[in-house]
């Protein structure tokens, strides 16, 4: 597939599903649909992140699909629970095609775990991410309260009474405990 600039991008196209479909361990993976716990984590993610992506850093979507390419492979259809992307990354006068389906990995993705999930496409996400030039993967476990970040570095996990702050998100000072409270109510 070529885009209008004339440029060669081979990519993995998948039907338009819903829930929508990935491309996971080299197959179409229906999103886990997910349940008031999944929801609400969402929902309280979206509302601490939505106005700290707004002050001039970049856009952040749930549910929003993106063309993951990683070097040597075709590019890939992924759709993260939240994802950032950076106004360095996708500049805020991009044009609106360029921002409905990005072409590239969120700045940052956010994978919110369900009970039925299988680990192992988990583990291939975050792997496909990093390889592909997201700075950060968000994994948000809703059996243990913890999040852990996985980086470049490795991972590092916040729990209740921590303050989770990473660089891929400046600025960012999200208190774990009470994102958990609050996504129970």
């Amino acid at each position: 597939m070529s885009d209008d600039r004339g440029a060669s991008f081979r990519e993995i196209v998948l039907p338009q599903t819903k829930p929508q479909s990935e491309w996971v361990r080299g197959r179409p993976v229906q999103k886990v649909s997910g349940t008031y716990e999944h929801a609400a984590l969402q929902a309280e993610l979206a509302a601490v992140l939505r106005p700290w992506a707004r002050a001039g850093r970049g856009r952040l979507g749930t549910e929003w699909r993106f063309r993951v390419s990683v070097a040597g492979e075709l590019a890939r259809p992924l759709v993260p629970d939240l994802a950032f992307r950076s106004y360095a990354a996708l500049p805020a006068d991009a044009p609106a095609q360029d921002v409905a389906v990005p072409r590239g990995a969120p700045t940052v993705a956010f994978e919110i775990l369900v009970k039925h999930e299988l680990r192992a496409d988990v583990d291939d996400k975050i792997r496909t991410y990093l390889r592909s030039g997201s700075d950060a993967v968000v994994v948000v476990d809703p059996a243990t309260e913890t999040i852990a970040v996985h980086d470049a570095e490795g991972v590092r996990t916040w729990r209740p009474g921590e303050i989770l702050r990473h660089a891929a998100l400046p600025g960012l000072a999200l208190d774990v405990g009470p994102l958990f409270e609050r996504a129970r109510i």
